[in-house]
């Protein structure tokens, strides 16, 4: 039995030997055999997969390097140039911009392929978005979009200028450009605008007030010359957080000379062309109790017809209503802003003309109601004149209108008129 047992117990001693030497067999084997098949460890087996992933990744992506101005997120965009697509590494495919509400905007994509431009002016205060496409060399694909709001009216201002582009106009008329907000960068506001004239004379600009600037030469403009005015407000700031909109070039044209000298005291007017006289007509000035002003005064304005009204100048009874009330004055010319015109008068007796001076302030000519008969006075003035001609009134005793009552620049010198430029 004890042998028995002894021997039964070598057994198990000899069977534990066995499986702990193999226990140790099997666990060497799973190391070395990790070891060989993966020697820098499972975790970079798995970043050696992604980098695989990445490189295979970057061999599907586009080239094509899309760009779009203004960038995303861009608030105060000019409704002019700003907006832009181009690519390098690539070609355009496809662009399309829409506002806010949905509307699409019209563009071309170059003759090259490399940029896109909207093909016209862009609204105030929107939202634009663009979405754009191109591809590389090899055909791949790349995308991108881009949204910004184009400046507001409230941070933007526009001039109003007169003439009018392909207009025919006077010796007199000056470039005249009234801003709707007040300008106090006037400089860079000045620099922005141009103004030329084929005759080569020099041409200088004069700020009235922060909001009016007017462009003339030292002598009246040379007849039958062009003059050209630019206005290259794109982007200019005009005042803290304001900015120019316009990007504008018109032309006008300069007529034949014409002036007309007005004489309260011989109550006649002689119309000049280049300085010869081709007609004298008897007309009544303003009375001694409400005299004319004097001076170089541009007609800016023609009327076949039209109402005058007292009340509207400061003619008025003790009632409050005009001293009168002219529903239908023929052949109406403007000669300033506070009401000065030269005009057609057919309430008055025919003899006044050329003996008394009568009006509250014109300079009237013998005409008849309706403004339909071509033999009167009036009517041959009217017929024979054009905005930006030049009414020069003397001789009335009373002071010389301000330059900046209507187009009457004319009545400052050459020295002072330099003097209020900007730059």
């Amino acid at each position: 039995m004890e042998k028995r047992v002894m021997t039964d117990s070598k057994r198990r001693r000899g069977l534990t030997v066995a499986s702990a030497l193999l226990g140790g067999v099997l666990v060497l084997s799973a190391c070395s055999g990790g070891g060989d098949e993966n020697p820098k460890g499972e975790s970079e087996g798995n970043g050696s997969s992604q980098s695989k992933v990445d490189e295979a990744a970057a061999k599907k992506t586009s080239e094509a390097q899309i760009r779009i101005t203004p960038k995303d997120g861009a608030d105060n965009a000019s409704i002019n140039n700003d907006a832009k697509v181009t690519v390098a590494k690539g070609t355009l495919t496809e662009v399309t911009m829409k506002a806010a509400g949905g509307a699409a905007v019209a563009g071309e994509i170059s003759a090259d392929k490399k940029s896109w431009q909207p093909t016209g002016q862009l609204e105030r205060g929107t939202v634009y978005k663009i979405a754009a496409t191109a591809e590389d060399a090899d055909g791949r694909a790349a995308h991108e979009n881009a949204s910004f709001t184009t400046v507001s009216p409230a941070n933007s201002f526009i001039g109003n200028f007169t003439p009018e582009d392909g207009s025919t106009v006077g010796v007199g008329m000056p470039v005249s450009i009234n801003f709707n907000k007040a300008i106090t960068n006037k400089a860079d506001v000045q620099k922005g605008i141009t103004v030329s004239s084929s005759s080569g004379q020099e041409v200088v600009g004069h700020w009235f007030g922060a909001n009016r600037l007017d462009f003339r030469p030292e002598e009246y403009w040379k007849g039958n010359s062009t003059v050209t005015l630019k206005l290259n407000l794109d982007g200019v700031e005009g005042a803290d957080g304001v900015f120019g909109v316009q990007q504008k070039t018109v032309s006008f044209k300069i007529g034949r000379n014409q002036v007309s000298i007005v004489d309260a005291k011989t109550k006649t007017m002689k119309v000049t062309q280049d300085g010869k006289t081709i007609k004298t007509i008897p007309i009544s000035a303003g009375s001694p109790e409400n005299k004319t002003y004097e001076g170089k005064m541009v007609m800016s304005e023609k009327f076949k017809e039209t109402r005058m009204n007292g009340a509207t100048v400061g003619f008025t009874d003790d009632d409050g209503k005009g001293e009168y009330d002219i529903k239908d004055v023929p052949h109406a010319i403007r000669l300033s802003n506070s009401g000065t015109f030269i005009h057609g008068n057919y309430w008055g007796a025919k003899s006044i003309f050329g003996s008394v001076n009568t009006s509250h302030g014109c300079v009237g000519l013998s005409d008849t109601k309706g403004a339909n008969d071509p033999d009167t006075a009036g009517a041959w003035f009217y017929n024979n004149s054009i905005v930006g001609d030049v009414v020069d009134v003397r001789n009335t005793g009373d002071k010389t209108v301000a330059p900046d009552n209507g187009l009457n620049g004319w009545n400052m010198d050459w020295a002072a008129w330099k003097a209020g430029s900007a730059v």
